[in-house]
């Protein structure tokens, strides 16, 4: 999609990274990225100079290579032997989720601002609500006082001139649960004892300091050395791209990708097994279930609300179905798990059956270098599979919910109520949900609004994803 520079500057180095690497160039090369990304009279620097956006290039790099980059300090050494203990790894580490400090704003705390639109006006509903008196005016124009303000946002309701505006701090915004916050040198910091893995932040944080930590190095790596791969491709990545479901096995073949497996096989399995286990549930006289298959939800309840653990349904996940498929087909192929979000990452990391987690971002660089279009790829309807429409509705809300309703006997005491991403709205029906208050007896919990088809590392439009993949659902079998 790179519908922003920050996510075309993240796929511009992709592309670098993965081209030197399929080129055996990388160690020698890699250090001249950043001056390719910038040369030119005509490049304008996003920060003062062209020498500071070189660095952060050069840490962006250091992320994409498979390293955290908290800690780094470009002290202006080659990057040469990072590429080669990236090429040595064994195994994947954490954390997944990291700040990129030198491309951290540093953004000033949340704090309401008056623009030029006031009009100084005789009402003065601003100055006359506020509970603090922190608006004065001065020169027939409204004025806040920052250390007395406690942005409460009163003032922001009163003004009927919308003259008065918040200014957030997008990445703390972003976060449903509280987990960054600034550090002792203004620098944002990821509690991990907090965070669930969202990626809320790395969407929506404008100068794409919020980064994670790429495995495409550890993947080609692998196929360079030898080794066979499975893709296991989740049902949102069907909508990735502007191609029927077996033009993008065709591209993942083409691409090297020796077995492809569509996770939908798997999200049968899970909503086969959900309802059986709803039914249990039900007659043994349980209030209600929630459903288990997205992973940030399931780091939500494990840190912030364990009142729900007991309700959260025991079935794994699609993913975990589809590595067991895999494994039994191919035992000696590592297996490779592509999907929409930062959270399926983490539960990569945590399922022994997961060797590596790609995202849609990474799969379409790949592509790029390969210069794979999938539209025109050759299509592979053999190794398509027997999804049914159940499984390949798993990506948008109220998915999973139905597709756990297709494979109960008795619906009668089916009342699915959906929680449509991490919302004000979303976390108040799961704090109701634990405290008893309960609005009916199965809840479908996805992090994103609108589903897995709008996950943070996305690259189509979630509007035209969730098109596609609901019309493969719609002629598929039930």
């Amino acid at each position: 999609m790179n519908d922003n520079n920050a996510m075309l500057i993240k796929h511009q180095l992709l592309v670098s990274i993965i081209k030197l690497q399929l080129e055996d160039k990388l160690e020698a090369e890699i250090d001249r990225v950043p001056w390719y990304m910038t040369k030119g009279a005509d490049y304008e620097p996003v920060r003062c100079c062209v020498y500071h956006d070189r660095s952060i290039l050069k840490s962006r790099i250091m992320a994409q290579l498979g390293f955290s980059i908290e800690d780094y300090a470009d002290d202006g050494s080659s990057l040469a032997p990072y590429v080669r203990k990236a090429l040595d790894r064994k195994e994947i580490e954490e954390p997944i989720l990291m700040v990129l400090d030198d491309a951290c704003n540093a953004c000033i705390k949340t704090q309401y601002l008056v623009t030029n639109a006031c009009q100084g006006c005789v009402a003065r509903p601003c100055m006359m609500n506020c509970p603090k008196k922190a608006i004065s005016i001065i020169k027939n124009h409204a004025e806040i006082d920052k250390d007395i303000c406690i942005n409460c946002s009163i003032c922001l309701q009163n003004c009927p001139y919308h003259a008065i505006i918040r200014i957030p701090v997008p990445c703390e915004e972003s976060c449903p649960v509280g987990a960054i916050a600034k550090d002792s040198n203004n620098k944002e910091r990821v509690d991990f004892d907090k965070c669930i893995f969202c990626g809320n932040c790395i969407r929506l944080c404008p100068f794409g300091a919020m980064m994670d930590r790429s495995e495409i190095v550890d993947v080609l790596n692998a196929k360079k050395s030898g080794k066979k791969l499975s893709a296991l491709i989740a049902p949102a990545i069907a909508g990735q791209f502007k191609a029927p479901l077996e033009k993008l096995i065709g591209a993942l073949k083409q691409a090297g990708f020796d077995a492809v497996y569509e996770v939908a096989l798997g999200a049968d399995i899970t909503a086969r097994k959900e309802a059986e286990e709803f039914t249990e549930r039900m007659e043994k006289g349980h209030g209600f279930m929630t459903t288990s298959c997205c992973p940030s939800y399931i780091e939500m309840v494990k840190k912030h609300l364990p009142e729900l653990k007991p309700h959260v349904s025991d079935t794994r996940t699609p993913m975990h179905y589809t590595a067991e498929l895999a494994q039994k087909d191919h035992p000696d192929y590592l297996r490779v798990f592509i999907g929409p979000c930062l959270a399926k990452r983490k539960e990569g990391i945590d399922d022994p059956l997961i060797d590596y987690v790609l995202t849609a971002e990474e799969i379409n660089a790949f592509f790029t270098v390969l210069n794979i279009d999938v539209s025109k790829s050759a299509e592979d309807a053999a190794s398509l599979g027997k999804a049914k429409k159940p499984g390949r509705s798993f990506p948008w809300s109220g998915g999973v919910a139905g597709a756990v309703k297709e494979n109960l006997k008795d619906v009668a005491q089916f009342q699915p109520v959906s929680v449509n991403g991490f919302t004000k709205e979303g976390l108040k029906t799961l704090k109701d949900w634990a405290d008893g208050k309960n609005t009916g007896t199965i809840l479908e919990v996805m992090a994103c609004k609108g589903g897995c088809i709008a996950g943070p590392m996305v690259v189509a439009n979630p509007t035209v994803a969730l098109n596609q993949v609901k019309k493969l659902a719609e002629n598929s079998e039930n």
